[in-house]
């Protein structure tokens, strides 16, 4: 009989292999293919050679691929890309943030793998996990809830209380790559500190190095519903400042959130596809900090009894939002809006720097029946208690009468009255000049009357600023403007807020929220009116001195300036990009003069081919974030 084959050796081709299946980039000593791809490898046998007809080798594979995407060019963005920007701001002024994702950087893969051992999953039961984690839906809650550090050891601590004194401050972040090698060089311990973006980033960074797409979404007035009954709550006092709320209802100016694409077998179908994961630390979900797998359709779609969260997604990008005026300790309602919260949902285009607009694939046209429609279909499931997450828990009830009762078809279908079309008269803030951290603020209060009949109007005017997250601060500006109106005639009331008046009260976010409350002497209503400003800086410039090819020297030149008229201290410059630096570049520039423009060179030697990013920043004791970037494509050595 014919001896058994023993098998002396197995050459898993590694470097052919990886190069075939776009993983060259993160090793080519280890197989590292990726799902539903042929790959090759070569058997030699130690006491006979092999004869076809004869033998038989038997391979065990699965190659189902639940994240498979048809289109390359998509492929190449949200699994290859390993840079990309972030967008901030606010709706009337977005931002985009230049990001290093460096997702095939060196020890990459290793620190995600960590990054799934140290999951309460594995280390309660690493068995089931393992068998798990060919399921994206699996994986992406286990990722989402240890990108923070709520539950467990995570990669993030999360802060918003403006003191980052034993850490970094968020705004200072320019790469995941930093975050995640500091994560795992001090033996998992979290790092201090993160907001939406940066948990959001490092996801990305995460999910593209395991092989499932993923992209970064922002959506600007993100509603964030802490009871379930999508009304946001939003609190006046008289002087039109807005006041913090019990409930900790909140529209945050921006929050960002990734989307991974994946099959939804557990859902009925049609619910495939793009998917929210939200690793920001906002509420529970089946008992740990993680949001989502929530389907972007299902949104849509008002399906909120759907699997993960989606009832909290619905209201982060359709939720009403209510205005109330606090006097005397008692309430009075000025206007329920339907349209504020969700605008411009925004992710960076495939294979360009330009700004995709993906609003309509969350909702329907604000203001059309359909969008309306899909409200009261949500408002009805999450009544009739029929979705059963225990990221709401049994408390669904409303802390006060809101459109649940009787009449709310009605009332939802024909939006209740502005103020402004009661007394007739309108207002509405204009700035004058674009606002310039530094420089004075100068906008004016545009007042018109509608009707036929003169109209004295006295206007509450403040100012304050915000955090992102829609928390306010202390106001440091108000003012009283008392204006009378001819029959249908318009006026502006000059207002001007100076740099020494908002300079020490400004928060990293450098958001300053202008306010009106409006009231006419003949009528009880009362209009309310605000503006948010973000107020900007001048960019890093970054220069490309020469061509830049793999293994040859390259210099870059950064120039920066110090924008504000005051002298600045600590000033340090951080430099990065992936297969351009092996590492971060920190350069401390001390104390800059006011005005004061500088200029560094820095030398480098590229290791990677092909189009990659420069991302700077720039911060000191008055500022955090001065950020600049630069597109360079690396060639080949000849």
């Amino acid at each position: 009989a014919q001896a058994w084959l023993e098998v002396a050796l197995t050459d898993l081709q590694s470097s052919r292999n990886n190069v075939r299946h776009h993983t060259e980039e993160i090793t080519v000593d280890h197989l590292l293919v990726r799902r539903g791809q042929a790959f090759n490898l070569t058997l030699y046998f130690r006491n006979r050679g092999f004869q076809p007809g004869l033998d038989n080798i038997i391979f065990v594979v699965e190659t189902e691929d639940a994240v498979y995407l048809d289109s390359e060019p998509q492929r190449q963005e949200y699994v290859m890309n390993d840079y990309g920007f972030i967008y901030q701001g606010s709706k009337n002024w977005i931002r985009p943030c230049p990001w290093n994702y460096g997702q095939f950087e060196e020890k990459i893969i290793d620190i995600c793998l960590k990054l799934l051992d140290k999951s309460l999953h594995f280390q309660t039961d690493p068995a089931t996990d393992c068998a798990l984690r060919g399921s994206p839906v699996y994986v992406s809650r286990v990722v989402c809830a240890m990108i923070n550090s709520n539950d467990d050891n995570g990669v993030l601590n999360g802060n918003w209380s403006e003191n980052y004194t034993d850490g970094a401050n968020p705004a200072e972040w320019t790469g995941s790559v930093a975050i995640l090698k500091q994560w795992y060089a001090t033996g998992c311990q979290p790092v201090r500190y993160g907001q939406c973006w940066v948990f959001a980033a490092v996801m990305c960074t995460v999910m593209r190095c395991l092989g499932i797409p993923t992209r970064v979404i922002t959506n600007f007035d993100s509603g964030h519903d802490t009871d379930g009954n999508l009304i946001i709550d939003e609190y006046y006092d008289n002087t039109g400042r807005i006041l913090g709320n019990k409930k900790k209802d909140t529209i945050w100016n921006f929050h960002v959130w990734n989307e991974c694409w994946m099959a939804r077998k557990d859902l009925p179908p049609g619910y495939g596809g793009w998917q929210v994961l939200d690793a920001t630390p906002q509420e529970m979900s089946n008992g740990v900090y993680c949001c989502g797998p929530a389907s972007v359709r299902a949104i849509k779609d008002g399906e909120v009894d759907l699997n993960y969260d989606t009832p909290f997604v619905f209201s982060m990008v359709n939720a009403d939002c209510m205005s109330w005026l606090v006097q005397g300790g008692k309430e009075q309602k000025l206007h329920q809006d339907t349209s504020s919260v969700g605008n411009f949902i925004s992710t960076k285009s495939i294979q360009s720097d330009e700004r995709d607009d993906i609003t309509e694939n969350y909702k329907y046209e604000e203001g059309s029946l359909q969008e309306r429609q899909v409200f009261l279909k949500a408002l009805q499931k999450l009544k009739a208690g029929r979705f059963h997450s225990s990221r709401r828990g049994a408390d669904l009830q409303p802390s006060r009468p809101t459109p649940l009762s009787q009449d709310s078809p009605r009332r939802l279908h024909t939006p209740s009255l502005r103020p402004s079309d009661v007394v007739q008269v309108s207002l509405k803030f204009k700035l004058l000049d674009p606002p310039n951290m530094g420089q004075d603020i100068c906008f004016v209060l545009l007042a018109f009357n509608m009707s036929s009949q003169f109209k004295d109007l006295k206007v509450n005017l403040s100012a304050q600023s915000l955090l992102h997250d829609g928390s306010p601060l202390s106001p440091f500006w108000q003012d009283i403007a008392f204006i009378t109106l001819s029959p249908k005639e318009a006026k502006t009331y000059p207002c001007k807020i100076s740099y020494s008046q908002y300079s020490q009260y400004l928060s990293t976010d450098k958001l300053i929220r202008i306010s009106a409350l409006g009231e006419e002497k003949s009528s009880p209503e009362k209009i309310l009116v605000n503006k948010i400003i973000t107020l900007s800086y001048p960019s890093i410039t970054i220069n490309v001195l020469g061509a830049a090819v793999v293994n040859q020297p390259l210099s870059i030149q950064v120039i920066f300036s110090n924008p504000l008229s005051e002298q600045v201290e600590d000033c340090v410059l951080t430099v990065e990009g992936s297969g351009l630096f092996k590492k971060q570049q920190k350069v401390f520039l001390g104390v800059l003069k006011p005005q004061h423009r500088g200029s560094i060179i820095l030398e480098t030697v590229p290791f990677k081919s092909g189009q990659r990013q420069i991302q700077a920043n720039m911060r000191s004791n008055k500022f955090k974030d001065i950020k600049g970037y630069r597109n360079v494509y690396v060639d080949f050595a000849l």
